[in-house]
Parts: C-alpha cells; sequence; structure tokens
C-alpha cells in the first residue's frame, strides 16, 4: 500500500468557478480517509482528481513516492469503487472479478487463485457463476469490492458506495468495508455525505465545505473538539445544539449566560476562565452542546452538571434512550434520557447541564471561541 499527499489542489472550471480551494491532506501508509460534506462541498471532485478522472489546475498529488498529476487512471495504481457498482451486466461474477487482472495479462491460474481468495474473503464465493442481474444490492457492491481488491492497489477509492443500500444493508456494508480494510490494511480515500458513516469508518476525516477542508482530524477530535459552527453541525446524530445567549459575569467573577424555559429564567454557570471571556462580557455567543450532556440526573452518572427544571415540549421514544425537546432562548433543544425517566410533553423535568465538553462559538464568524 501507499501514502497519499494532497498539498494545495486547486480546481477552478474554464467558467471560472473555483471548485477546491487549496486543499492539504497527508494520509499515512494504511490509513483510512473520509471525505465528508454536503452536496457541492468539492468531495467527488477531489476523489476524482486523486484518480485521474478531473485535471489538476494547480497543486500537487503524490500516492507514495510519485506525483501522479499527468499519469492516467490507468497508471495510477488505483482501484475505484462506484455508487453505482459498475459492474459489467453480460459477465459473471467470477469474470467481473477477474476482469482487471485480464488487463494486466496476469496468467489464467493466479487470476482463478485471486478470484478464489477474494471470493472466501467477501463470502461471496456462492455467487461466482451467477450474473449481476441474479444479485441483490448489497451482493452487487461485494462483487465491485471484490474486482477492487483483486488488483492489489496502492490505494482504494470509495465514492459514496453504499448510498444506494436500505438502511440494514448501510450497517452491514459499512461493517464489511471496515473489515476488509483491518484484514488488508490497505490505504482508503472513502466520500460520503452520511456524517455516521465518516464517524464509524475513518481513522482520519476531512469535513469539506465549499471548496475548503474545514477541519481535518480523528473522528473524536472533530466530534469533541469542532473548528467552529459548520463542523460542529454537520458531524453528530442528533446534532449539536446552538443557544444564542450573552455572556455576563456574576459578582463573584464567574461567567454565565441566562436561559430562557417557557418565560422562565435560569442562569447556567460557564466552566470557562473569566479572563479568557472578559472580551465578550455583555456580548451574545453560541453555546454549543450535544444532546448526551443534557440528561435526567440519573443517566448523568454522578459527573457534575448544573440541574435546571425544563418544560418538556417533544418526547421521541428510541428504544435505548429517550430524546426529549425543550426551548431555551427560543431555539428548540435536544436532550437524551433514560427511558423510565422520561416525563410527557407539558411536564416539567429536572434535567443535569454537563458542560465539561461544551463549546463556544462567535456568532459572526461561526468560528470557536473556547
Amino acid at each position: 500500500m501507499s501514502s497519499l499527499s494532497i498539498r494545495q489542489i486547486r480546481k477552478v472550471y474554464a467558467n471560472g468557478v473555483e471548485v477546491l480551494k487549496g486543499i492539504d491532506i497527508e494520509v499515512k501508509d494504511g490509513q483510512f480517509l473520509i471525505l465528508v460534506g454536503g452536496s457541492g462541498s468539492g468531495k467527488s471532485t477531489l476523489l476524482n482528481m486523486i484518480a485521474g478522472l478531473e485535471s489538476v489546475t494547480s497543486g500537487e498529488i503524490r500516492i507514495g513516492d510519485r506525483v501522479v498529476n499527468d499519469l492516467q487512471p490507468k497508471d495510477r495504481d488505483i482501484a475505484m469503487v462506484f455508487q453505482s457498482y459498475a459492474l459489467y451486466p453480460s459477465m459473471t461474477v467470477r469474470e467481473n472479478i477477474a476482469f482487471g487482472l485480464g488487463v494486466k495479462k496476469v496468467p489464467k491460474r493466479e487470476q482463478a487463485e485471486i478470484v478464489e481468495r477474494v471470493a472466501q474473503t467477501l463470502q461471496i464465493t456462492h455467487l461466482l457463476d451467477r450474473r449481476p442481474a441474479q444479485l441483490s444490492g448489497g451482493q452487487r457492491q461485494r462483487v465491485a469490492m471484490g474486482r477492487a481488491i483483486s488488483r492489489q492497489p496502492s490505494l482504494f477509492l470509495f465514492d459514496e458506495p453504499l448510498s444506494n443500500l436500505d438502511a440494514k444493508l448501510r450497517v452491514e456494508m459499512r461493517a464489511e468495508i471496515k473489515r476488509m480494510h483491518q484484514r488488508l490494511k490497505s490505504t482508503i480515500v472513502y466520500v460520503t455525505h452520511d456524517q455516521i458513516e465518516a464517524m464509524t469508518m475513518g481513522d482520519l476525516i476531512a469535513v469539506m465545505k465549499d471548496g475548503v477542508v474545514q477541519q481535518l482530524g480523528t473522528p473524536q477530535e472533530i466530534y469533541d473538539n469542532p473548528a467552529n459552527l459548520f463542523v460542529a453541525g454537520f458531524i453528530g446524530s442528533p446534532s449539536m445544539n446552538f443557544i444564542t445567549a450573552e455572556v455576563a459575569i456574576d459578582a463573584d467573577g464567574a461567567p454565565f449566560i441566562t436561559l430562557d424555559n417557557a418565560a422562565r429564567k435560569m442562569r447556567l454557570k460557564l466552566p470557562f476562565e473569566a479572563a479568557r471571556l472578559a472580551p465578550y462580557a455583555g456580548r451574545p455567543v453560541i453555546l454549543g452542546i450535544r444532546p448526551e450532556q443534557i440528561t435526567d440526573v440519573d443517566t448523568a452518572h454522578g459527573v457534575a452538571g448544573q440541574a435546571l427544571s425544563c418544560l418538556v415540549d417533544l418526547v421521541e421514544p428510541t428504544g435505548p434512550d429517550t430524546l426529549l425537546t425543550i426551548t431555551l432562548n427560543g431555539a428548540p433543544v435536544t436532550c437524551r434520557a433514560h427511558p423510565r425517566e422520561a416525563v410527557q410533553p407539558g411536564q416539567t423535568m429536572v434535567l443535569s447541564f454537563n458542560l465539561s465538553k461544551a463549546t463556544l462559538f462567535d456568532p459572526t464568524s461561526g468560528e470557536r471561541i473556547l
């Protein structure tokens, strides 16, 4: 396998539209990189540039020790798995998997051995003599993966490969791809708009918006320490709560914000040094807090939180926990509670606010303050 280096990559089309605006990403040998973002973020364009399907306006793409900017896709030692599977309908599964090997003029006997080994790895040996039309969506995706694996490339590229599958199958295939990565120790670049796929599969996540990498880091780093409002809201399900409030300093020099819940004023102390918040005193900020940081007192497991009695607007049971919606400063706020502790809509409930991982954002720039 190989490392991947993306340095100051820009893409500008003939009409002057700049799609990628100086991308810098370093992927170590064997790492699993996720490119995640909404439509138009530039993630698929970047993947196509790595594959050689799109030209580079400026910058450098290096696979291993080779600069590949001007190499044809067939010369880059990559394998790509598409959203549409891209299988040959007239060929059997065996022939589809072996196709790339035939192009590389691998001897027939060796082709057969590789196909058998790949089929066993992906548990599709019993499907080798079927054609794509006789397969389910999940089986077709396994065949597409098998065709990629059989070539033993330096780099695997996945372009939203699970988006056509139903929810249950997506979960199964996520696990299958992760197992494949662990077995092969392969270097993978994987494009998705699904933040759950990003969080569960990758070693490294690049969150993209408008052709810019907003943040690059491990899943936990990005979840716990988002760089800005976009990243904070994009990663996490349910997403992070955002509460706009004015910073104040009490008589003891401790910072706090005031929350309005059903016309009742409540004070929430902020776990930040007053000196660091002094420039924002009397100014609005956006408090970011995850749903699991607002929960019933028992579920808080003794974690020191601030207990506030709140009016519950909406209750959504999910099985293992129950999502509650309250309103703070005019914004809906999602909380997680144990099902046995949840109350009915219109009732009040004591909720524990754990601000140990809360973040503050500038409402104008969207950048993180603390």
